[in-house]
């Protein structure tokens, strides 16, 4: 502070110095006008006289006083600004005195204050080891109290903790017990509606396009001379046709022809047997059953087909292709009446509506579910529907999470997963719906296999089909293992068969067809040149 006071002093005492050293310059010569330097240089002559020589006075020259010398503009200018500066170095200075002034009072209230924080601390200091002292004396005391506790008690700490939680749990299990009570209450009130709300929005998903085709299959014609085709003189190829598919055709006046069979399987050989007649346009007795015959040659790929398109409707890919051609027979399979394929369907899409309204295992429910009546199908061995899935599913190595949903959707065994419980209900909501099963068509069924398979046990049959409802039965024998007279006593045989063991009324009607084919097949292997008429 004292440095900027010097400063201040030094350049305002240069400034005086400069002052005086540039005033004197200008102060000290002797300024004359004009008229004196005139008066002084002046010589002034005096004329002489003839008469009197006379020594003349000397004439003195007395100089002028000089004039006050009058002051310059240069000089009161500078005498101006040096008054100015000196008034504002005073200014200044007394300022500055003022600033150092409150400067100074500022050091000394930050000392008294700095002074005043290291007191303190040092009481803060000093307050913190009381409270330390005193927080080992109470954990002494804790000690000490504690440990005179367990001898009072005989308990130690971790004993006496365990006693007061288990206390407590049992105070907050009546609690929990009760809001649980209080919840399933809640929900019981409100099941019903819920479960509604559930399943009516699965069956909503359920709806399905497949149409099952029960005993009738129909087939519209393009022309009314291909209807003529197919009667054939004198009825002979629809009777030839008949004959090999164990079917019944039936034609009206419409272009419509109506194939009738309580057999699902033949009455589908029988309408491709009769597409591809009716493609190829050589309809006769034997081209017909050269077709009949390859049909059923070609009846995995049709399984196969059917397989798929059932696959493909509930969006399951890459399955075994033998798995796919059992799954195929669900269309010719049916249980109380309703048609396999289509309850599959039905069963597959409300239990995978379910499942992801539950958040369940979506893959798993559509799988299970597409695959619980497998063992329906399998017809070559002996056991429940059930056990039969589950053997078929092990063979192709199908998930246990699966198997599981096979083995429990009849509570046969008691549900491992939701999937399972999920797999049921779809099943149940399909099969259990009215009008989607019903006892008369599966008694029909039972009654014209019951009729077969009565025909079928004489010896010497071939095939046995059941037409009008089982009033007519038509069986085909071996000619060389059945005479004519044989025939005739096997048709008595079999009706007398069917009265005594069908418990159902009405007439029955049994026609035995025994029919003698030969054939001879010659290869010329030389020309008879002389058969051969010229044309020279």
């Amino acid at each position: 502070m004292f440095s900027i006071f010097s400063k201040v002093k030094n350049i305002f005492g240069s400034s005086n110095t400069n002052s005086a050293t540039t005033a004197s310059p200008i102060s000290t010569p002797e300024v004359q006008s004009p008229v004196d330097e005139e008066a002084k240089n002046r010589v002034v002559f005096t004329p002489k006289t003839a008469t009197k020589t006379t020594t003349p006075a000397p004439t003195v020259v007395t100089p002028a006083p000089a004039a006050p010398a009058a002051p310059s503009v240069s000089d009161l200018a500078v005498k101006e600004e040096t008054k100015r500066a000196l008034e504002n170095a005073k200014k200044i200075e007394s300022e500055a005195k003022s600033k150092e002034q409150e400067i100074l009072k500022r050091l000394d209230a930050l000392t008294s204050k700095e002074q005043y924080l290291i007191q303190k601390e040092k009481n803060i200091d000093k307050q913190s080891e009381d409270i330390k002292a005193k927080m080992d004396q109470v954990d002494g005391l804790y000690r000490k109290q504690l440990d005179k506790l367990e001898q009072i008690s005989g308990i130690d700490v971790e004993k006496a903790k365990q006693l007061i939680l288990n206390a407590t749990e049992k105070k907050m299990s009546d609690w929990i017990a009760k809001k649980i009570q209080e919840a399933k209450d809640a929900i019981a009130q409100k099941e019903e509606e819920i479960t509604k709300e559930v399943v009516l929005e699965s069956i909503r998903h359920g709806i399905t396009d497949y149409v099952a085709e029960y005993t009738v299959s129909t087939i519209t014609l393009a022309d009314d001379k291909i209807k003529g085709k197919i009667i054939g003189r004198e009825g002979r190829n629809i009777r030839a046709f008949e004959k090999a598919t164990g079917v019944e055709l039936e034609l009206d006046e419409s272009n419509d022809i109506r194939i009738s069979s309580f057999d699902s399987t033949r009455r589908e050989i029988a309408r491709l047997a009769l597409e591809k007649l009716i493609k190829d346009g050589r309809i006769q007795p034997l081209k017909i059953e050269q077709l009949v015959a390859q049909t059923k040659q070609e009846m995995d790929k049709i399984l196969m087909n059917e397989g798929k398109r059932i696959c493909q409707e509930v969006g399951v890919y890459n399955l075994p292709i033998e798995l796919m051609k059992y799954i195929g027979k669900y269309k010719f399979r049916f249980s109380y009446g309703q048609n396999l394929a289509k309850h599959t369907i039905e069963a597959v899409k409300i239990a995978v509506a379910i499942a992801n309204e539950l958040h369940a295992d979506v893959n798993t429910v559509r799988l299970g579910a597409l695959l619980h009546d497998v063992g329906k199908v399998v017809t070559d061995q002996e056991g429940t529907h059930i056990d039969l899935g589950i053997d078929l599913l092990r063979q192709f190595k199908i998930s246990p999470a699966v198997i599981d949903c096979v083995a429990e959707h009849h509570e046969d065994k008691e549900f491992s997963s939701a999937e399972s419980v999920i797999v049921y209900l779809g099943d149940a909501a399909s099969g259990a719906r009215p009008g989607a099963r019903y006892e008369v068509h599966e008694e029909y069924l039972k009654r014209m296999k019951n009729i077969e398979e009565v025909a079928m046990a004489f010896p010497g049959v071939i095939s046995v089909a059941a037409y009008q409802a089982g009033r007519e039965v038509m069986v085909i024998v071996e000619p060389t293992q059945v005479s004519d007279s044989d025939a005739q006593v096997l048709s008595q045989n079999i009706a007398e068969k069917l009265d005594e063991e069908a418990k159902w009324a009405g007439q029955i009607r049994v026609t035995v067809v025994r029919e003698l084919r030969t054939s001879s097949t010659v290869i010329g292997s030389k020309i008879n040149k002389n058969a051969v008429k010229s044309n020279d």
